[in-house]
């Protein structure tokens, strides 16, 4: 927001303007910035008191107001709610279809569409809907509910509703406003409540995301709702050639993950024959595989090619105090149990004063009646000498009552019927005075010990409703997916000697597979080598020796003239760490340092042929690979001899003269 509004400064500030555009300037400047706090507070960001954006409240304040027990018809929910909402219906009913499949507000009738497949609900005048017995429970109380004008005037409407529940973690919520965002993750109800009583009673402890659509989260990142999470489906393996989906990660559908499956099979990440769709009240995804492929395999293929494995990154940023500021989850958490201890005590207090009143009352009626005061009115000429004579002759029972009798109290004793003094119950009346005394004394003693009530509130509510909702998604822990590993090998890199080129667009004899996420190790004569990336194609010259996959169990045999001295060295060495794309030297550079030989068997024998000596019985000797120490890659390895090395083969202990070099090219004489 601040950027954009520096890039607005910075154009009207660099053009020339007149009066004028310096209006449209202001105008602008002004607007823009009412307009960024409108969307913020009145369209995209929740409320932390109620967990609710502005619609959902109004939805919900709207069906309390029709609520008699029975379904009403969406569209006339939506009709009513237009008369708080100032935008059109179709904005109200895409909320109100929402709030529904979070399954615990509102209860519905009639096809409301499908989380899992991603069907759109029918239309407004065909699905009913009413509120739920839970929300009925915790959301409504007009003794907490501060009301303000609708937008018209005509109405009023909550400024937000007493909810006694973290209903901004129950549900969770999204949200794209001017300069910000939300993206709050849903958790379980009776996880919610057991952190709340927890708080209550100062002992530790964590909540973790629940999704509708089930499936396995990994939540080692979730760092209180500002992190990232790993969410996956849950695949099952039928047997070999078969896998089966049960559960689909949340912000997917079964749609949206066959299409991906699909994509991934065509660019050839994953090989399968067909994938059908069974979902009705459950998902279930079925997935043949192709010949020559195993679910094993495939299931690790599914969690790095598809969105069977998704990242999400939650953003917990809410209003509070008229203020968008980002807090954590245990936060959100301890300002809802405070506000429900806040607004328990409250309500306590206001039914203490009703039974009071209440209990007053009808100590009054009970003194009047029982002691025939009003036999003392039968000479009494006004109705002010009426009042008067009531009002002396209740002074003597002042000590009977809660407080002092008013001109109100007196009132309500003068419009007392004879036909209920003439059916006065003498014993019914005490026995109701006794009962409420009865309650008012257990109001008192919940009000001491608010800690406590909350504990059996939510303890109690748990009891009631827990059961409907056990939570779906697993709490599990991911290894990571190695995409090298588990790739398809779908490529054929070939190398073409003569022209030089390099890829897997270059049509030669000599090749080998590999997937688009290997790299490969490219060796050359003069002892350079490098490790790049899978190409289409790519000039390398001819002169190279050894290109394939990179792999960490490698290990290279060699033996290169060291041009400066015209000896000859073996050494062996591990495949080693690497920068891509930098070169790096198996030996120190010289014009006429080379390659002799290079193979990666360790366990070979090879014979080393020597330049003809007068002396020499022998022009020859045989070497085995695994006699000699592992070094690392710079080191300058063992003479062979001090005589000069004129050409190196594979042996086998047969005589011969030609290479058995099992290296991808033969070495060049």
């Amino acid at each position: 927001m601040n950027k954009s509004k520096t890039q607005v400064n910075f154009f009207f500030k660099t053009m020339d303007f007149n009066s004028e555009y310096g209006g449209l300037h202001k105008l602008f400047d002004e607007n823009f910035l009412d307009y960024t706090a409108y969307v913020i507070r009145e369209r995209a960001i929740p409320d932390i008191v109620d967990g609710l954006k502005p619609v959902q409240r109004r939805i919900l304040q709207t069906l309390a107001n029709m609520d008699d027990g029975r379904f009403h018809k969406v569209a006339n929910v939506v009709g009513s709610t237009m008369k708080l909402h100032p935008h059109g219906d179709a904005s109200i009913f895409a909320a109100l279809v929402n709030l529904a499949n979070k399954g615990y507000l509102i209860d519905r009738q009639g096809n409301f569409g499908n989380i899992f497949t991603g069907d759109s609900a029918s239309a407004a005048r065909y699905i009913e809907c009413r509120l739920s017995p839970l929300a009925r429970e915790i959301l409504f109380n007009r003794d907490l509910t501060e009301f303000v004008d609708s937008y018209d005037g005509r109405m009023q409407e909550p400024l937000s509703l007493p909810a006694k529940l973290p209903m901004l973690l129950l549900q969770g919520a999204e949200g794209i406003a001017v300069g910000m965002a939300t993206k709050i993750m849903p958790h379980n109800f009776c996880e919610l409540l057991e952190a709340q009583i927890k708080i209550l009673k100062d002992e530790p402890f964590e909540i973790y995301p629940d999704f509708p659509q089930g499936g396995l989260v990994d939540v080692t990142g979730y760092n209180q709702g500002n992190g990232r999470i790993k969410c996956r489906a849950r695949l099952e393996e039928k047997n070999d050639k078969t896998i089966v989906i049960r559960e689909i990660p949340y912000a997917t559908t079964t749609q949206s993950l066959i299409e991906n499956i699909e994509k991934a099979a065509r660019l050839g990440k994953i090989k399968i024959q067909s994938i059908n769709d069974y979902t009705a009240e459950e998902v279930e995804l079925e997935i043949k595989l192709a010949r020559g492929v195993y679910a094993k395999d495939t299931i690790r293929a599914l969690y790095a090619f598809t969105d069977c494995e998704i990242s999400l990154s939650p953003n917990l940023t809410i209003i509070k105090n008229n203020q968008p500021i980002n807090i954590s989850v245990n936060e959100v958490l301890s300002f809802n149990t405070a506000k429900l201890v806040r607004d328990l005590q409250t309500e306590l207090e206001i039914e203490l004063d009703r039974l009071r009143e209440k209990l007053h009352a009808h100590l009054l009626e009970q003194i009047f009646i029982e002691e025939r005061l009003y036999k003392q009115i039968e000479e009494c000429k006004s109705y002010k000498l009426v009042k008067e004579t009531i009002a002396q002759a209740l002074d003597p029972f002042t000590d009977q009552l809660l407080r002092p009798v008013s001109k109100a109290d007196i009132e309500h004793l003068l419009e007392i019927r004879i036909k209920r003094i003439s059916r006065y119950d003498i014993d019914k009346k005490r026995k109701e005075i006794k009962e409420i005394r009865t309650k008012s004394k257990k109001v008192e003693k919940s009000l001491k010990d608010m800690v406590g009530y909350a504990v059996n509130y939510l303890e109690d509510l748990l009891q009631k409703y827990g059961p409907q909702f056990p939570r779906r998604t697993e709490i599990k822990s991911f290894r990571e997916v190695v995409v090298r590993k588990v790739a398809l090998s779908n490529l054929l890199v070939g190398y073409d000697a003569e022209s030089g080129f390099l890829g897997y667009q270059i049509k030669s004899e000599r090749n080998f597979s590999c997937s688009e996420y290997d790299r490969m190790l490219l060796i050359f004569k003069n002892g350079l080598y490098k490790i790049i990336n899978v190409v289409d194609k790519l000039f390398v010259g001819s002169d190279l020796l050894w290109v394939n996959k990179m792999e960490k169990k490698l290990i290279f045999n060699i033996i290169y003239k060291d041009g400066r001295e015209n000896l000859s060295y073996i050494k062996r060495f591990k495949a080693p760490k690497y920068i891509l794309n930098k070169e790096y030297r198996l030996f120190p550079e010289h014009k006429k340092s080379f390659i002799q030989f290079l193979t990666n068997n360790p366990d070979g024998l090879i014979r080393v042929y020597f330049a003809p000596a007068k002396r020499a019985k022998k022009n020859y000797a045989d070497l085995a690979w695994n006699e000699f120490l592992l070094k690392g890659v710079g080191a300058k390895g063992k003479r062979i001899s001090p005589r000069v090395v004129r050409r190196v083969a594979d042996w086998t202990g047969k005589k011969t003269d030609k290479p058995q070099t099992p290296t991808l090219f033969d070495l060049k004489k």
